[in-house]
């Protein structure tokens, strides 16, 4: 993906680096009561509770940043950081153009670089979540070892460093943000809260497809205006969806697919979604069901 010379964001938090701190005491029942507690009084939904709590049972423990920790970046990894943030600058530039001639104000939202594991105002947060987007601060959390993660052990074909797939994962979350910002996802969480589990998942899964499709309309406009697209670039982003499709993933971790338990959709739908976005830009649909 062609960004060269083009603008960087300035909301970006760098925490990269900085330890994180454990909080002593209370495992078990009490830490998993309390991690839901906090959730929800921040501002979190059942689905952050949810996560938060699984990332409490797998750590067994609570964590949150702490100290100014000193770290020396690689070439690699400054040139990451980079391309993230020219991406977040090109995410800014598409949706504040959108909503504008749609009569609509676009809220910045701020990308968090971290390493490890981050305190957000939906809780802790760790690596090993992956992406994520906090609607209680309007924020967006990266550890840059994802993009690695995407490649080694995820398996996508990836040959730059400023990928597209790598931007698609970016774009997706400040599709969430759009979400947000178009009260879906309050809506979309209050739902969830009054539903059983095997509904609230649907209800991920649309939250979701619809992240990846808004991620191919912000593609769409952006390669509209500058040409930063190639065929190869939108080959890797779709085989990065394809990858991180519920299916594939529960196939390759336990040889066999639980539908009941998708949260983000299926690999088909995950390519599709996205696809359309780009091919269409249509963002400013009022149709919230996104099942193929």
């Amino acid at each position: 993906m062609k960004l060269n010379g083009r603008r960087e964001s300035n909301h970006v938090e760098d925490r990269r680096g900085m330890g994180g701190g454990a909080k002593a005491g209370m495992g078990g029942l009490g830490a998993i009561i309390i991690v839901a507690l906090i959730t929800l009084a921040q501002g979190g939904s059942l689905s952050d509770v949810v996560g938060n709590v699984f990332q409490q049972q797998l750590q067994g423990q609570v964590s949150e940043q702490a100290g100014n920790g000193h770290h020396t970046f690689t070439a690699d990894e400054e040139e990451a950081a980079t391309f993230s943030k020219q991406v977040l600058g090109s995410l800014e530039e598409v949706w504040t153009s959108q909503f504008s001639q749609n009569g609509l104000n676009y809220e910045y939202p701020t990308m968090v670089l971290f390493t490890g594991s981050v305190s957000t105002a939906c809780g802790a947060g760790s690596s090993q979540m992956g992406p994520f987007y906090c609607s209680a601060d309007q924020k967006l959390y990266l550890d840059l070892s994802f993009f690695a993660d995407m490649k080694n052990k995820l398996g996508i074909d990836i040959n730059d460093r400023n990928s597209f797939a790598y931007a698609y994962v970016i774009a997706h979350e400040v599709g969430h943000h759009v979400e947000n910002l178009r009260g879906i996802l309050g809506k979309a969480h209050a739902a969830m809260n009054r539903t059983s589990r095997e509904e609230a998942n649907k209800i991920s899964v649309q939250l979701e497809l619809l992240a990846d499709y808004y991620a191919g309309c912000w593609a769409h406009y952006e390669n509209e205006k500058y040409r930063s697209l190639t065929d190869a670039d939108l080959r890797e982003a779709i085989d990065a969806a394809r990858k991180i499709g519920d299916d594939y993933l529960q196939k390759q971790a336990q040889g066999h697919a639980n539908p009941e338990t998708f949260t983000h959709g299926t690999s088909e739908q995950r390519m599709y979604w996205l696809k359309k976005g780009f091919e269409s830009g249509d963002w400013n649909t009022t149709t919230f069901d996104y099942d193929i």
